[in-house]
């Protein structure tokens, strides 16, 4: 048989367990735990002699499916499911690391991940450098013998900043016990798959686009059998950080429609991105769509499209993003993305303010900065709501009176 579409592969992809009954949608297997029909087959599954669930910490047939699934989409082996995106991080960086090892991660990632980095592997022996890997020099020179770990986000958050992803994965081919570590959560499979480029292992923050409804904290790892084996049966099932059931079904239900959303949502983006342009009271718009976009050319090859995620600095600064946030009407003041709703936040005094200034300055996270997730609603409500905003901010009392994230209280 011809192999499925992407956009098929949201609804059919993974081998879903055929209901007994019929049923069309696959069951939700709430259940913590699973009856064995005798002691002796208990013994055999604990053993890892015959296959079987056990405890919905180490396996769980509704759970079974979503990782499927996601890794279908990913082009990988297989999938593990995490309790949440930082779960699913976590999980896949630390079943590969031990003290006196040596990490690479991109100078510009997710907060929380730039604090696991730097602040909780360095506390268990594990240095991290991090580097412009759009820089293919600085990067190439960054590896050491105990590099273990390459970890990168395109885009990344909060500013968009794109990485090649062949000329990445084509340096660390050169280092073949090192591992490449992609976060694809603001592309999805659908717009960029970073398997194709030789990255081991993709993690998701199932949280944003691949459920899409806002109802749900939860992350996804695939790569191959063996790497997701060994995070499955170590640090995931130790840590504890295991999706329930209950979100797994609720994903696998979001990904149906996941095709027609990021249509919907890189469609209406870049119509909102052409109106900040165009706006006086925008210093600069940072989205990849835009011709002047660095990398903007990977659209195309690496990237089907530029995605649904913004960020631009206002001429007022800090004062005049409060203002901005505080005026608008439907658009929510919220972290996150890839929900229905349209979501507004500022990055240095919210997602990024585990960064010291000085690594907020590096990654060019300025306290002007905004990151506006665009959402489902239609793309004319969605500039009304910012063109009311933007037209009451007083620009010349927001620059004289600007302050820093660190002097004022944080929105």
């Amino acid at each position: 048989m011809k192999p499925l579409h992407l956009e098929s592969l949201v609804i059919h992809g993974g081998d879903a367990q055929q209901d007994p009954h019929g049923a069309l949608v696959s069951p939700l297997y709430q259940t913590s735990t699973f009856v064995f029909p005798d002691a002796e087959t208990g013994g055999r599954r604990f053993a890892g002699e015959e296959a079987g669930y056990i405890y919905s910490r180490l396996g769980n047939p509704t759970v079974n499916l979503l990782e499927q699934r996601v890794a279908a989409l990913e082009g990988m082996e297989a999938g593990a499911a995490a309790a949440t995106g930082m779960g699913a991080v976590a999980a896949a960086t630390m079943a590969f690391l031990k003290a006196g090892d040596h990490v690479i991660a991109s100078d510009c990632i997710y907060g929380c991940s730039f604090a696991l980095f730097s602040h909780l592997f360095e506390r268990f022996g594990v240095k991290v450098s991090f580097v412009d890997l759009s820089d293919s020099k600085a990067f190439a020179a960054a590896f050491r013998a105990n590099t273990k770990l390459v970890f990168l986000e395109t885009p990344a958050n909060p500013h968009l900043k794109l990485i090649d992803l062949s000329s990445v994965g084509e340096i660390c081919a050169r280092h073949p016990d090192v591992r490449l570590i992609v976060d694809n959560t603001f592309m999805t499979p659908l717009l960029q798959r970073p398997g194709d480029f030789g990255a081991h292992l993709v993690v998701h923050s199932a949280t944003k686009y691949l459920n899409g409804h806002g109802d749900v904290v939860a992350g996804v790892i695939t790569g191959s059998q063996e790497d997701i084996h060994l995070i499955k049966m170590t640090t995931l099932k130790d840590m504890g950080a295991t999706m329930s059931p209950h979100d797994a079904w609720l994903i696998t239900r979001g990904l149906k429609t996941l095709a027609l959303r990021m249509q919907r949502h890189c469609e209406s983006a870049t119509v909102v991105a052409d109106f900040l342009v165009k706006h006086p009271a925008i210093e600069k718009v940072y989205f990849p769509g835009l011709n002047d976009h660095p990398g903007h050319e990977l659209i195309g090859t690496q990237m089907k499209s530029a995605g649904a995620v913004i960020a631009f600095e206002l001429r007022g600064g800090y004062q005049a993003g409060v203002q901005l946030l505080n005026r608008l009407n439907m658009i929510r003041v919220a972290v996150s993305l890839g929900d229905a709703e349209s979501l507004i936040q500022h990055p240095a005094s919210m997602t990024h303010s585990p960064l010291t200034p000085e690594a907020r300055e590096q990654a060019g996270i300025t306290d002007g900065l905004i990151r506006i997730s665009v959402g489902l609603e239609q793309v004319d409500d969605i500039i009304a709501d910012l063109s009311q905003s933007l037209s009451q901010l007083k620009h010349s009392t927001a620059s004289a009176n600007g302050a820093s994230v660190s002097e004022v209280a944080q929105v």
